[in-house]
């Protein structure tokens, strides 16, 4: 039997996970792999009292490749990123662009920007 939250449509299972308009998620602020096609991750962000699904990373695309790149992405999201756990940058910065030690994923085929690591 699942109980009750002060969240509104927000449901804690008996295993202990959280279910949220039919998705469950491992807890608040754990990231997961998203139900859009077009994403790569989602997370049940909680910040106060307010609790919000976020959908991040464009598939297709790489993330944390290179310093290079990983600096590009941290400077050019910045503002969005000190908006704090609500915002979809700051997910993507913290599972998709975490450094050397986050996951890796090349960039697509076609770009062939020396920049970025790929050789024309």
């Amino acid at each position: 039997m699942a109980t009750k939250s002060k969240y509104p449509g927000v449901k804690r299972l008996p295993s202990g996970r959280i279910e949220y308009r039919g998705t469950t998620f491992a807890g608040f602020n754990k990231p997961r792999k998203s139900t859009r096609p077009e994403k790569k991750g989602m997370v049940l962000a909680k910040e106060g009292d307010t609790v919000r699904v976020i959908h991040f990373g464009q598939k297709g695309y790489g993330h944390n490749y290179s310093s290079t790149a990983r600096k590009s992405f941290k400077s050019r999201h910045a503002q969005n990123i000190k908006k704090g756990k609500l915002s979809a940058a700051y997910w993507a910065d913290k599972v998709l662009w975490a450094g050397k030690s986050g996951s890796k994923k090349s960039p697509p085929k076609t770009q062939s920007h020396k920049k970025y690591g790929r050789k024309a």
